[in-house]
């Protein structure tokens, strides 16, 4: 989470963050159909404020993603209303060649 300070960050979980290793287990929550592979990031249920903004927007209806165009936009839930207006816009625009761009963005952002 954003809110874990950077100190409790470990050398192994820095390594599993950079190169993406912690988003595998996620995978099974795809194959299950509890998840997307794009889709709005789940949140927390302490993260109120996001909720809030994304149940208005009309976001709480899509599944969730193991990526987004917040991730790739470098927008991180820090910022709750600009967050679920991004959420909004993908849930408003999603088709298959927007997840493909989203999905390369994932692995190719700079």
């Amino acid at each position: 989470t954003h809110e874990a300070p950077a100190r409790s960050v470990t050398a192994a979980g820095k390594v599993l963050r950079a190169t993406k290793i912690d988003e595998l287990p996620q995978l099974w929550n795809v194959l299950k159909g509890e998840m997307s592979l794009v889709g709005p990031r789940p949140c927390l249920p302490t993260q109120t404020e996001l909720i809030g903004h994304r149940q208005r927007l009309g976001v709480l209806g899509a599944l969730p993603g193991i990526t987004g165009l917040a991730q790739i936009k470098g927008i991180d839930m820090s910022d709750p209303r600009l967050c679920a207006e991004t959420d909004a816009t993908y849930v408003k625009a999603a088709s298959i060649s927007f997840d493909l761009r989203i999905l390369l963005g994932t692995f190719y952002r700079a």
